[in-house]
């Protein structure tokens, strides 16, 4: 396993292990997910992404920006509003309906689920811990996507891998508001970040996103920041 020599490298190697082992449990349970969507004859849609927001506080139309920079959703709202799992409150936030709190609750099922079946055998209740305690001290930029999606919510009585995957799905959101605030530094749009090739100015964004990235590993020990990461290496 690599040993890291300053935070930015540790920040610039733990992204791509976090995608993977949340993008493992998305695979292993996509399956169960289309089964729901097809008994339910509703879209996953947004609830996919917006699952532990949604129960927990409604969404503006300023934090689905935040938190979709890159892309336009309001088809995908409507199509949501027009199948009833979502409706908007007289402040016009979206808030789910009983149809959508029902289908989150499905989705949170089949995460389980998977999460048992692929991580079975290892800590992932430790992680789960570990990537709570980063989750908590990222901090939230004023107006960036993380603000919008933590905390994530968990259910009474949810099993330690479902809490790790929606704790790794969140945190997610504290690199991207890092990139962000990175790429507008330099000068440049979200259209522009998107069109950006290789060379010195991407270079420069991306070691500025590991530098602000690494601020929630800070408080932990070296010993720690290498258990975290071989933990969740072993995951994937």
């Amino acid at each position: 396993m690599p040993k890291f020599q300053e935070l930015g490298e540790f920040a610039a190697a733990i992204a791509p292990v976090v995608d993977a082992a949340h993008v493992d449990v998305h695979a292993a349970a996509g399956r169960a997910v289309l089964d729901l969507a097809e008994r339910s004859g509703l879209t996953c849609g947004l609830l996919n992404d917006l699952r532990f927001v949604l129960p927990l506080r409604p969404v503006t139309t300023a934090a689905l920006a935040a938190v979709y920079r890159y892309g336009d959703v309001t088809e995908g709202v409507g199509v949501h509003l027009r199948e009833g799992t979502l409706e908007r409150d007289a402040a016009g936030a979206l808030r789910l309906t009983s149809a959508g709190r029902a289908f989150v609750d499905g989705l949170y099922a089949a995460h389980a689920e998977a999460a048992g079946r692929v991580w079975a055998g290892h800590d992932v209740a430790g992680l789960a811990v570990s990537v709570g305690g980063v989750l908590d001290r990222a901090v939230r930029v004023p107006g960036g996507a993380l603000e919008v999606m933590a905390p994530p919510y968990e259910p009474d009585a949810a099993p330690a891998g479902l809490l790790l995957f929606n704790r790794l799905a969140a945190l997610r959101y504290h690199r991207a508001d890092a990139h962000a605030e990175s790429w507008r530094a330099a000068g440049l749009t979200a259209a522009g970040i998107v069109a950006l090739k290789d060379g010195p100015v991407r270079a420069a964004i991306e070691a500025e996103t590991n530098r602000r990235a690494a601020d929630p590993y800070r408080a932990m020990t070296d010993g720690d920041r290498q258990a975290l990461y071989d933990g969740l290496l072993r995951l994937v």
